[in-house]
C-alpha cells in the first residue's frame, strides 16, 4: 500500500465499515449485479424478488465486507511498519 492509498483508506475507515459496505458493496457492486443478472442474464428459476435478495443484498454485502477486510489488512500491515 503506497502513501497515497494509505491516506485515502485512513479517510474511508473514519467513515466506518457500515457506510463502506452500503456504498461500495450494495450500491456500487450489488446494484449493477442485480441489473445485469435480472434483466440482461435472467436466471430461469429465480423470481425478481429472489434475484434482488441474491444479487443485490448478499453479493453486494459480501463484496463490501470482503473488500473492507482486504483493505484493513493492508492498512494495518503498513501502519505496523511505521
Amino acid at each position: 500500500m503506497q502513501s497515497q492509498e494509505f491516506d485515502r483508506w485512513a479517510k474511508v475507515r473514519e467513515q466506518g465499515m457500515l457506510r463502506y459496505v452500503l456504498f461500495r458493496g450494495l450500491l456500487c457492486y450489488g446494484l449493477p449485479m442485480f441489473v445485469l443478472m435480472t434483466f440482461v442474464l435472467p436466471h430461469p428459476r429465480l423470481s425478481a424478488v429472489q434475484s434482488v435478495f441474491l444479487w443485490w443484498v448478499l453479493a453486494g454485502a459480501g463484496y463490501g465486507i470482503g473488500m473492507w477486510m482486504v483493505q484493513e489488512r493492508r492498512f494495518r500491515k503498513v501502519a505496523a511498519r511505521s
